[in-house]
């Protein structure tokens, strides 16, 4: 059986690249198609692999400006001929798995979510304030196109697999399909039990509207207190602008030093709506508590009052009372990191590759 891996882009090992990592692991033979590669921004795993890339891989600015051609994704993702494999694997948060494949050949789309471009936040992109004029009217007209696009060809799926119980409701909500749902994988390995902490919280996030570091950066310039923010986006610079001198930014960090980063920090702030949200994982490894919105994937791996708390308004406001309540709480981080492992990259490998087998076998079943 042919095998073909499809992920949207390649520009950083973030959480959906450590999910194909492992799908790289299980298929070593079969390549990857993506609208465009960074090289070097992968891990070796990836980076080793046959990388098969679109028109956009050489469109100008396409390694920090690549979301600026959003309108050009289903041109880009059509171009790929998937006609010689029997079977297609695409993770997707945007239109990997708009890939067209053969009529009688299997494709599971591991869904990260619907792409939250153009459905659920589409007003934290292009709304008042997020756009420029010119970029907001032409959405008008492109995002209706994109979601008629998006629907219909979700029909080439045949099988989605959802990371979260918050993703399985956006599938069924937008798609009209089920789903079957795998938590994705945390590399608890990486991190080790730490029951001391220096005096400041920390965000490990993407600089993007939806993550909402900007609520984070206000509660902190009022407070006071020390928050370091680890990551690199096109936020960057408004962040930075807004900020006092209580903040810092150390832009993108190693796993390791991230790991040093976790170990350290006293909480760890998660001020947006994640589909799952692997960083809060990464930080209870480290026996560290969170502080989440209480919203969106956060509900499912985050244990009110045992490994972190939620707050429940998304205003400076509501994250300081939780900030505040944290404080006079006593978390034990043994059991904070005990609950993490539950969702260990081990897990993940043997869920998806049963999963994985099992859709194969029926498919076969029926024809």
């Amino acid at each position: 059986m042919k095998v073909a891996l499809v992920h949207d882009w390649l520009t950083g090992m973030r959480g959906g690249e450590k999910c194909l990592e492992v799908l790289c692991e299980l298929y070593p033979q079969a390549p990857i198609y993506t609208l465009l590669h960074n090289k070097g921004s992968m891990s070796p795993t990836i980076e080793s692999k046959k990388i098969v890339t679109s028109f956009i891989d050489y469109l100008p600015g396409k390694v920090t400006q690549y979301r600026k051609y959003l309108p050009l994704f289903p041109f880009a993702i059509a171009q790929f001929d998937l006609t010689e494999y029997d079977l297609v694997i695409s993770t997707s948060h945007a239109v990997a798995k708009n890939v067209r494949v053969r009529k009688d050949a299997v494709h599971i789309c591991y869904c990260f979510t619907p792409m939250r471009y153009i459905w659920d936040m589409y007003e934290e992109y292009f709304g008042k304030g997020k756009a420029g004029l010119v970029t907001r009217s032409a959405m008008t007209i492109i995002a209706p196109l994109l979601r008629w696009w998006d629907v219909k060809t979700s029909a080439h799926v045949t099988y989605f697999i959802a990371i979260s119980e918050e993703i399985r409701k956006r599938i069924k909500k937008h798609y009209h399909r089920d789903a079957d749902m795998i938590y994705p994988p945390v590399d608890t390995e990486q991190f080790t039990l730490s029951k001391s902490s220096d005096d400041f919280a920390l965000i490990v996030s993407a600089l993007v509207p939806y993550k909402r570091v900007d609520l984070a950066v206000e509660a902190f310039n009022q407070s006071g207190t020390r928050l370091i923010i680890a990551g690199t986006g096109p936020e960057t610079e408004h962040l930075r602008s807004i900020a006092k001198p209580n903040i810092e930014f150390l832009g993108w960090q190693s796993d390791d030093e991230l790991a040093q980063l976790y170990a350290r920090c006293n909480q760890l702030i998660f001020p947006g709506v994640e589909d799952f949200g692997i960083v809060p994982l990464e930080a209870q490894a480290s026996g560290k508590p969170v502080i989440a919105f209480g919203q969106g994937g956060a509900l499912e791996t985050i244990v009110d009052g045992i490994t972190g708390l939620f707050f429940h308004q998304q205003t400076t406001e509501s994250l300081q009372d939780a900030v505040r309540r944290s404080s006079l709480i006593n978390f034990n981080p043994a059991l904070i990191r005990e609950h993490a492992l539950r969702f260990s990259r081990s897990t993940f490998r043997q869920k998806i590759q049963h999963s994985i087998e099992e859709k194969v076998r029926q498919h076969l079943n029926r024809q």
